[in-house]
């Protein structure tokens, strides 16, 4: 019984090694088939974790390139809440929360992180907890104090990403189709396109308005869909609803009463100048000019234009004394506009000096 109890002891030392070095120990009994399966294994849980929903994650940019990057003490969780995840490493399964990341570092699945910005900025109590520029820490050591680690593989494209990458040429050319197409197809897609438009500045202008009021009157910053404007986020944190909690210092009250008095003033000085009736109907005139203009232009209009501007071309080979049936007619003939208007001129001074 001691014999084999101190042969598991050492087969488990044995394994760590191999899991901590990311190299074959010489002395172990493992062949080197299976050790390749085990980095095929480490790789299929890196997958798996990442596409998990329930470890958070946001992105980052580490080094001018975009990363997606968790906390260390998230992993940690998300491993003590979901022990199935493990599963997937077979022999490794009954391996440390710390051991496995240690393992992914050393398979450079993973690479630690440290925030760019170490100092507190003016009005904050605290780091942000997720920064948004990042830097390589100098030590490759899994740690769940204030560590971050940046998956290094890139993620499986879904099925929607490439038949989006093959609509984008699409749509591109149906946009520059657009003066071809039926009137009732011109209509559909401008209404849509003023809808979406009048759809994102009311959002943008009632989430500002929302934000105001309640900083004027409570003091706290409260932004609903908070990323709205964010140039580095996903698609399911830009339509994020719930805003973030406020971590920085409440504003005095007379900056408070400062932008009230401002804020009353500007609706003040909007209603005054508003347009009049009038002004609103010679401003909605013009902009249905502006949209017949671009409803109603068509290949047919722009070819008739140019038929059009053909007579001024007849009237000047007509000038030169040749028709469009081919006669010619002689050019002393031909009497300039203004000889009627100086031959009078000549007229009127002869008689005026018979008379003198």
């Amino acid at each position: 019984m001691k014999k084999s109890g101190a042969a598991e002891k050492k087969r488990v030392r044995r394994s760590s090694a191999v899991v901590q070095n990311g190299t074959r120990d010489p002395n172990s009994d493992t062949p080197p088939r299976k050790q390749a399966a085990k980095k095929d294994v480490f790789q299929l849980f890196a997958e798996k974790v990442r596409d998990h929903k329930d470890l958070e994650s946001r992105w980052a940019v580490l080094q001018e390139t975009r990363v997606e990057y968790f906390r260390g003490k998230d992993f940690v969780s998300f491993l003590r809440n979901h022990p199935e995840a493990k599963d997937i490493l077979e022999l490794d399964s009954n391996l440390e929360t710390e051991d496995i990341a240690n393992a992914l570092l050393s398979k450079n699945l993973l690479v630690r992180c440290d925030r760019v910005v170490k100092t507190l900025r003016p009005g904050k109590k605290k780091l942000s907890t997720w920064p948004a520029h990042l830097e390589i820490f100098p030590e490759q050591v899994f740690s769940d104090n204030d560590a971050f680690f940046a998956w290094t593989f890139e993620k499986g494209r879904p099925l929607w990403q490439t038949l989006l990458s093959f609509f984008w040429p699409v749509l591109t050319l149906a946009i520059c189709l657009f003066p071809v197409y039926p009137h009732r197809c011109k209509l559909l897609i401008l209404y849509s396109c003023a809808g979406v438009l009048l759809l994102i500045l009311s959002l943008l202008f009632v989430r500002a308005a929302i934000f105001g009021m309640i900083w004027i009157l409570l003091g706290k910053r409260i932004w609903f869909f908070p990323n709205i404007l964010a140039e580095e986020a996903t698609l399911r944190e830009l339509f994020r609803f719930w805003p973030k909690k406020d971590e920085e210092e409440k504003p005095k009250w007379t900056a408070r009463l400062f932008y009230a008095v401002v804020a009353v003033l500007v609706i003040l000085l909007l209603r005054h100048h508003a347009p009049d009736e009038a002004a609103r109907a010679r401003y909605q005139k013009r902009m249905s000019n502006i949209i017949d203009d671009v409803l109603e232009w068509s290949p047919r209009l722009a070819l008739s234009g140019m038929m059009e501007k053909q007579p001024d071309v007849a009237n000047a080979t007509e000038a030169n004394g040749t028709f469009s049936d081919g006669s010619k007619t002689n050019p002393d003939e031909i009497v300039p506009p203004d000889a009627d208007a100086e031959t009078g001129n000549v007229h009127e001074n002869d008689q005026h000096q018979d008379n003198i």
